[in-house]
């Protein structure tokens, strides 16, 4: 059972906070300051023991017709042609709750893989209510880059104290790590919409060590060096296996748009270079290779399970020693932890594993759904763009922020409930590939963030097809030229060891009947 979590819009921000905006209340005549800061300091239970029990007392309806379909009026929308193919208007949500999504057939589906990776408490998770008490007290969403909210300049700092290990509170640990002018101490925050513009705002950074981005900035510490990415590879080595979002450049790093990025390495401006999977010999053979001639190596940008590609999980000690060369090598470490961030009780997963990156982007998860809201973490070291050189205008919005608040402190303070069913899963997951030795290949990921690996791609779709019969949520990438065969699943953290236990059953049932 998670531990009830309380809190009111004061008590998550500041009750001197609560006090100014309920006097913008009563001055635009919309409440009472009176009734304002009622509002503000009635708490919310985040995930309410009724809730939890809800969620367990509908794993039967599964796959079941709870309400009559929907009959579709004809609207088909206007989407292009590769979306049209795609779509599965049975499975679109007619209302969704907790754990479980209403399809438009009138069947319930269970999130398997949290949505697109990004409901990581469910759907209409009582404590986003905390959103809905802003709105009625007038707190904006839309601010501008020039006039960031107290809402937005608080979440900055409690991101801070989660990717350094403090507390929230700790006021006088966390100043000492925000005036830090260390390598690796990450320090600075740039709020963005999508996790593809972060990361290239990362790559932007990279860049401007090589080139200038505009006429006036210092000179490039490497200017006239050609820039090496590296990237993970695939499994036969190629660089297909990495994900780090869809703007071009990013997409030339995973194998898109090959013309341009062999024009570009072929003129100097820049190269990608794919490192295998937990090989460091070969990682240090290549760190060594583009740090010389006119060759530098400008970033090295990893996920830790990748999950679009099979749910690969890269080593600890793997990556332990690859940081350590690239430190020697004044490289900067990007870990993209899109997938990962809020899925683990330390909220990043890099701090699990030991690692000091210099930049950590970070979203989905966080906003739990609730906004397209990313950010990108850095350093002193790397705070060497200006203003526009990565902002978007709707970057700043307060109430994202507050989304970032809510979903933090809950799973900050439920960290050994979330321990307990991660294990469950990934060790229910294990033993289904001791029991089916002959179907399965390996389980890979780590704890919610998990995928069962088959002999072939054709019998990890036949499984992936038999679950979504079942109505829950699984994927297998098979868009790609040298797909693992892998099925992906990622449940959501509000998960309880009833839901974790009827997935394993399900699974195991539908291996078995194969």
């Amino acid at each position: 059972m998670f531990k009830p979590v309380k809190y009111s819009l004061s008590g998550i921000t500041s009750p001197e906070y609560v006090k100014t905006v309920a006097d913008a209340c009563e001055f635009f005549g919309t409440m009472s300051r009176e009734d304002a800061l009622k509002l503000a300091n009635n708490e919310i239970e985040f995930y309410p023991e009724s809730a939890q029990k809800r969620n367990d007392e509908l794993l039967d309806k599964i796959g079941t017709t709870v309400m009559p379909a929907f009959e579709n009026d004809g609207n088909d929308g206007a989407p292009t042609d590769s979306f049209r193919k795609a779509e599965d208007k049975n499975a679109s949500p007619a209302g969704a709750w907790g754990n479980y999504r209403l399809g438009e057939n009138g069947k319930l589906y269970f999130i398997g893989k949290s949505e697109h990776y990004h409901a990581s408490l469910g759907h209409a998770f009582n404590g986003y209510r905390l959103i809905d008490v802003a709105r009625m007290l007038n707190i904006p969403n839309a601010t501008h880059n020039n006039t960031r909210g107290y809402i937005t300049r608080l979440h900055e700092r409690r991101i801070i104290e989660a990717a350094n290990g403090i507390a929230p509170g700790n006021d006088a640990e966390t100043e000492k790590i925000l005036a830090s002018k260390e390598p690796r101490v990450l320090n600075r925050v740039i709020n963005l919409e999508t996790g593809s513009l972060a990361v290239e705002a990362g790559v932007k950074m990279m860049l401007a060590r090589f080139y200038h981005l505009s006429p006036e900035m210092p000179a490039p510490k490497y200017a006239g060096k050609t820039p090496v990415f590296f990237i993970m590879a695939d499994k036969a080595g190629g660089i297909t296996g990495n994900y780090h979002g869809t703007t071009v450049l990013t997409q030339t790093f995973r194998g898109l748009w090959g013309d341009f990025r062999e024009k570009a390495d072929n003129d100097g401006m820049w190269k990608v270079v794919s490192v295998r999977i937990n090989d460091i010999a070969d990682f240090e053979e290549k760190i060594k290779k583009y740090n010389s001639g006119n060759y530098k190596t400008a970033g090295f940008l990893h996920e830790i399970i990748m999950m679009n590609y099979g749910g690969v999980k890269l080593n600890k000690e793997f990556l332990q020693k690859a940081y350590d060369l690239c430190h020697a090598n004044d490289t900067p470490c990007l870990v993209d932890e899109i997938q990962t961030g809020m899925w683990y009780d330390t909220v990043f997963l890099f701090r699990k594993y030991g690692l000091n990156p210099d930049f950590a982007v970070i979203g989905k998860g966080f906003p739990g759904g609730e906004f397209p809201a990313s950010r990108i973490i850095t350093t002193a070291e790397y705070d060497n763009l200006n203003q526009f050189g990565a902002l978007v205008t709707n970057g700043q919005e307060e109430l994202a922020a507050l989304s970032y608040l809510v979903t933090m402190r809950f799973v900050q303070e439920n960290g050994e409930e979330l321990n307990k069913v991660s294990d469950m899963f990934e060790n229910g997951l294990r033993g289904l590939l001791k029991k089916y030795p002959k179907k399965l290949v390996a389980v890979e990921g780590m704890g919610l963030l998990a995928s069962l690996h088959f002999h072939t791609v054709n019998e990890a779709a036949d499984f992936t097809a038999k679950l979504h019969e079942a109505c829950i949520d699984a994927s297998a990438q098979l868009y790609k030229p040298d797909c693992v065969p892998g099925v992906l699943f990622k449940p959501p953290v509000t998960s309880t060891e009833a839901t974790i236990k009827y997935l394993i059953d399900k699974l195991d049932s539908i291996l078995a009947a194969d």
